[in-house]
């Protein structure tokens, strides 16, 4: 009896424990990388050509020349490049590498402004996700 009392215990126990959360899939993967993207991550800031008003968001992440500029010498990337429907020359799975180690497929690092962003992989994929349900640039 006691060794039922024990593993009944123990089952009861193991029910009540945090249960991890099933990743995110389809859209809610997608609407999680909007978020991140648009509401936290500020990529419009760069990739999105900027109008007096704002970006352009009828041009998202389709790639701009900077607006702003360091003022003294340094590295600096002039130009932001496009990543709406995914950065070219990366697969899905480098861009979800380089958002979570701030590391291109060859090694190097992206100049400033960019930043060395440290996503979760479940992030990583989110924003990546979104980033490649947006239209790439037309000539």
């Amino acid at each position: 009896m006691k060794t039922f009392l024990f593993a009944a215990f123990f089952l009861g126990l193991g029910a009540c424990a945090q249960q991890a959360p099933a990743p995110l899939q389809g859209e809610a993967l997608v609407t999680r990388g909007d978020y991140l993207v648009n509401g936290i991550g500020g990529c419009n800031d760069c990739h999105t050509p900027m109008t007096p008003q704002g970006p352009d968001m009828s041009h998202a992440l389709q790639g701009a020349t900077l607006i702003v500029a360091p003022t003294i010498e340094i590295p600096w990337a002039p130009v932001a490049p496009a990543i709406a429907g995914g950065p070219a020359g990366y697969t899905n799975e480098q861009f979800v590498a380089f958002l979570q180690t701030g590391a291109r497929p060859n090694g190097s690092h992206p100049r400033p402004p960019m930043p060395a962003f440290r996503f979760n992989e479940e992030d990583a994929r989110a924003v990546a996700a979104y980033i490649e349900t947006l239209p790439r640039e037309t000539p």
